[in-house]
C-alpha cells in the first residue's frame, strides 16, 4: 500500500501532461480542467502519504515534480493560449513570453524552497497548487476576460509563489489535527 500515494502523484501528473496536450490544440476549457484534476489528486496524494504513513523524501521529490508541471508549466501554456488571440498573427510578444517563463521559473523557485525548509504548520509563498489552480479556474470560468488581465494575474501570482507572504496550512491537510 505504501506505493498507492505515488501512483496518486503520477495520476497529478498525468493530468497535467494531458492539458498541456489539450492547450496545445486549442482545447483551452478543457485543458483548465484538467489542472484542476490535477488539484484533486496533488491533495489525495498527501492525505494518502500521511493516512498509510508512507511519506518519503522520494514521494516528496515526485510531487514537486509533478507539481512542477501539472501547476508550473501547464497553466503558463494554458495563458499563453488564451493571450494567443490578442497577439499579432504568427507572433508572441515578448512579454507574454516572459511572464510565462518567470510564472515557471517562480513556481520551481517555490517547489525547491518548500523542499529545503520543512516548515510543518505554514507555507511561505502561495503554493503553487493554489496558483494554478486559480489561473484554470480563472480559464474555465471567465474565459473572455481582456487579455492583460490573464497577464496581470500571472504576473501577480508569480510574486506571490516567491514572496515570503505566510499561507498557514489548514487541518485538513494533516489528519492528526482533524477533531475526531
Amino acid at each position: 500500500m505504501i506505493f498507492l500515494p505515488s501512483a496518486v502523484t503520477l495520476m497529478n501528473l498525468g493530468m497535467g501532461v494531458v492539458s498541456l496536450m489539450l492547450a496545445f490544440n486549442h482545447q483551452l476549457r478543457l485543458a483548465a480542467v484538467f489542472v484542476l484534476f490535477s488539484v484533486f489528486f496533488d491533495f489525495m496524494d498527501g492525505i494518502l502519504a500521511r493516512r498509510l504513513n508512507a511519506s518519503s523524501e522520494f514521494g516528496k521529490e515526485l510531487d514537486s515534480l509533478a507539481d512542477m508541471v501539472s501547476f508550473g508549466v501547464a497553466p503558463a501554456f494554458l495563458v499563453l493560449e488564451v493571450l494567443r488571440p490578442f497577439e499579432t498573427p504568427g507572433t508572441l510578444s515578448t512579454l507574454v513570453i516572459v511572464a510565462c517563463i518567470l510564472y515557471i521559473f517562480c513556481g520551481a523557485y517555490r517547489l525547491a524552497r518548500f523542499n529545503v525548509l520543512n516548515i510543518s504548520d505554514f507555507y511561505i509563498g502561495v503554493p503553487i497548487t493554489l496558483a494554478g489552480g486559480l489561473i484554470a479556474l480563472l480559464v474555465l470560468t471567465v474565459p473572455a476576460l481582456a487579455g492583460w488581465f490573464y497577464l496581470m494575474v500571472l504576473l501577480l501570482l508569480s510574486g506571490l509563489m516567491v514572496s515570503k507572504v505566510t499561507v498557514p496550512k489548514t487541518p485538513w491537510r494533516d489528519p492528526r489535527k482533524i477533531a475526531a
